[in-house]
């Protein structure tokens, strides 16, 4: 089941550092070749990725 709200990555923002993919309970994050891809059908919108980031490109949002 999808939420409403889900999280979406800035790449401009992001650093790749991964720790968005590792904090997620969800398993919704995967690191890609060139970005990093959320799956919105797994996200529960907990923000753990949100917290985690060191460069501010995580945010949840409609």
């Amino acid at each position: 089941m999808a939420f409403e709200m889900a999280a979406v990555n800035d790449e401009k923002k992001c650093c790749y550092c991964a720790g968005c993919l590792i904090v997620c309970p969800a398993g919704a994050i995967e690191l890609r070749e060139t970005h990093i891809s959320i799956d919105k059908e797994k996200c529960t919108n907990c923000s753990a990725c949100v917290r985690i980031c060191p460069a501010g490109a995580m945010k949840i949002e409609k």
